[in-house]
């Protein structure tokens, strides 16, 4: 059956001219799960051969740029670069390619080079993964979005919560072009936040307004707090329930009798960006664990047990 379907897409892309079989795979994620829009900024991290240049300059139409190690033979309408992706120099040109607004759209079909050792292999994939969800902070535009190829095993779950963390919408998927012996799974995460917050920080706010639901209105530096049970006027600390790209909602845990000269009873959040790793040494030298795979096949998973706040409809992957 693998075979099968190793020879299908082998030759559809070969008859269709695609520089590999991975093409599909981005095809059938975007159909799924509407990533690309026409006109998006887009850049591929790990690009070499190049498929998913092709398919992203076909789907967007807008500016695209590949990043590899490895040179890229050129491709019509599309920029390349030979770079590290950790290198200040590599972001800095990516950078200087998307203009001051940063990208739409960071995308990551690359995998590590295989040892054969289990434990080792998914550890060194899990760090090409951090890696280039690092740069894709650096790089992305406020509510843009990411897509990575991971292996999953015990190091997966809690990559898929630090992505989880950074947008408001994040879910896996397999599409149909992956083999059905692979491992691999995408992360999908939309709606890249910068807020000063994340759930369950606390902070401490006077409610200056209030909304048409009757929620109290308070803001972090210029950042809009909406409050559940709030009375106008009132000086509040407040336990965060859930962030989107330009507000938050939060209740309230006590009253305060004025505002601390920090509001931030959390630090401000301010997305990792160092480049700094996950120590996974001693994983490299464990015995491959026992682990459920999961498979999926033409239907998203969602990690978390995802459930849109009630008020809110979840279109983004519709």
């Amino acid at each position: 059956m693998a075979r099968n379907q190793k020879d299908f897409y082998y030759h559809q892309a070969q008859k269709e001219g695609y520089r590999s079989r991975a093409s599909y795979k981005l095809k059938q994620i975007n159909d799924r799960m509407n990533i690309i829009k026409r006109g998006d900024t887009i850049v591929d991290l790990g690009a070499a051969p190049g498929g998913w240049l092709q398919v992203a300059k076909e789907l967007s139409g807008g500016r695209i740029l590949g990043v590899d190690l490895q040179f890229i033979k050129e491709i019509d309408g599309v920029t390349t670069i030979k770079g590290d992706i950790t290198s200040d120099e590599t972001i800095e040109k990516i950078l200087e390619f998307a203009g001051k607004g940063g990208v739409d759209i960071v995308l990551c079909d690359a995998a590590p080079n295989l040892s054969g050792n289990w434990a080792l292999d998914h550890a060194r994939g899990i760090m090409l993964n951090d890696a280039a969800f690092e740069c894709a902070k650096k790089i992305l535009k406020p509510k843009g979005t990411f897509v990575v190829k991971v292996f999953q095993g015990d190091l997966f779950k809690d990559f898929f919560d630090r992505v989880s963390a950074e947008f408001v919408y994040v879910k896996s998927y397999s599409p149909q072009a992956s083999r059905s012996t692979s491992a691999e799974i995408y992360v999908i995460a939309k709606r890249f936040l910068t807020a000063p917050v994340r759930k369950n920080h606390l902070c401490a706010v006077e409610i200056t307004g209030m909304g048409e639901s009757g929620d109290g209105i308070a803001y972090l530096d210029d950042f809009v707090i909406f409050v559940k049970d709030a009375v106008l006027g009132e000086i509040v600390k407040v336990k965060i329930e859930d962030v989107k790209p330009n507000f938050a909602f939060a209740k309230v845990l006590e009253k305060l009798d004025k505002l601390p000269e920090n509001q931030y009873l959390t630090p401000k959040y301010v997305p990792k960006t160092d480049g700094s790793f996950a120590n996974f040494e001693s994983e490299s030298s464990e015995q491959p664990k026992k682990q459920k795979i999961l498979r999926v096949r033409d239907r998203s998973l969602d990690i978390d047990n995802y459930v849109p706040p009630a008020d809110e409809k979840d279109v983004e992957f519709d």
